[in-house]
């Protein structure tokens, strides 16, 4: 790694249960031996976690963590997501991550969506000195036709005021340089961490895949198929393969990384530690 430390941060789901709560805490104090930049909890379809996500938020924030907030559309009404700001600001939450997000089952079409630029807009109209993160795509939202679109809709977002991008998890290094060749050419300047996904249960990976519009490789998922499902080797293996990418992605220019991490520590800690984030700490 190079002598300035690179940007880590790691991605939570609010829990469901208070028991679940209690893990997460265990597993935010683990990780918080990286001392990353934040932790983020995630916001349901439609605004269906908003208050456990809130609680969750405020739960961290308590503990001393620099924590951020997902938010998106979703069905939520515009001043529905003003409250929740002004709850937010409460808090002394001053970065978000904002998504356009999807309407939960049965609530409406394409049509109701609104876009995530408008919220960055939003955000930035009401509370100016926050930092706004949003999403981007280095294989292509599934909604767009090509990834020049896409990353001019990136680039709407930026233009609104966001401060920063965290890509879509990937497993091909190449998709992510070229995208960021592509976003450079159009004028984007801000950082693009890339989203990283710990492999660690080869189903749930491909369910997620399949929705989120990331590719497995060919060659991986053969490769994943030589180990019984969720075992301590195929752990061990995406462990070092997913280190590897990390590397690969540092060596070419990524500023850092933000860990999907799906509350458990393990195997992000693993390569945030494989990859030399204790030693610059």
């Amino acid at each position: 790694m190079t002598s300035k430390r690179a940007h880590i941060s790691f991605e939570f789901f609010p829990p469901f249960t208070s028991k679940g709560q209690k893990s997460l805490l265990k597993v935010a104090k683990r990780l918080n031996t990286f001392k990353p930049e934040y932790f983020s909890v995630t916001y349901g379809a439609g605004g269906t976690t908003r208050e456990r996500t809130y609680e969750t938020v405020s739960s961290l924030c308590q503990f001393g963590y620099t924590t951020v907030p997902h938010l998106s559309w979703g069905a939520d009404t515009e001043s529905e997501i003003l409250e929740l700001l002004d709850r937010y600001a409460q808090l002394e939450i001053g970065r978000v991550v904002a998504l356009r997000g999807d309407l939960p089952s049965g609530l409406g079409n394409k049509q109701n969506i609104r876009y995530a630029k408008d919220l960055v807009n939003l955000i930035q109209k009401n509370h100016p000195s926050w930092l706004v993160e949003v999403a981007a795509y280095p294989e292509v939202h599934p909604d767009s036709n090509n990834q020049h679109q896409d990353a001019l809709y990136l680039k709407e977002k930026i233009d609104a005021g966001a401060s920063g991008c965290i890509t879509q998890y990937f497993y091909n290094t190449d998709s992510y340089f070229y995208f960021v060749d592509l976003c450079r050419s159009l004028g984007i300047t801000v950082p693009i961490i890339p989203g990283i996904m710990p492999i660690t249960n080869q189903a749930k990976l491909e369910d997620f895949s399949k929705k989120a519009g990331a590719e497995i490789p060919r060659w991986l998922t053969k490769r994943l198929n030589d180990y019984e499902p969720e075992s301590e080797d195929l752990i061990q293996f995406g462990i070092e393969f997913v280190s590897r990418l990390c590397e690969r992605l540092l060596a070419g220019g990524a500023p850092g990384f933000h860990f999907y991490t799906l509350n458990k520590a393990k195997s992000s800690e693993s390569i945030a530690e494989n990859i030399g984030f204790l030693e610059n700490i």
